[in-house]
């Protein structure tokens, strides 16, 4: 997000389901918050997926900025899938079946 490489929607994507994480965090009791919160990790891997391989600049325009914000991109989508077991796993601990 930060060198305007990527378009909007995916700054709008990940902070989104940022702020329903929170609010899963917060709302210990609810099911729901939760189910929401893991649906939308796994459709973030989806979309990162695409935004990364459709907008992933060539090697000419490829700055040191650039190269770094790809980059933390990628370690993102890496570490979302770990997110995903976790948040499983809060789901589960919560009664999901």
């Amino acid at each position: 997000c930060m060198n305007y490489m990527l378009p909007l929607s995916y700054a709008w994507g990940n902070f989104s389901i940022l702020a329903v994480g929170i609010w899963a965090i917060v709302q210990r009791d609810s099911l729901d918050a939760i189910t929401m919160f893991l649906t939308g990790l796994l459709l973030t891997v989806l979309t990162d997926i695409i935004h990364i391989s459709i907008f992933y600049p060539s090697h000419d325009f490829l700055s040191d900025a650039k190269r770094f914000s790809i980059g933390m991109a990628i370690f993102s989508l890496l570490l979302k899938p770990v997110s995903c077991y976790l948040v499983y796993r809060m789901y589960r601990e919560r009664g999901g079946e």
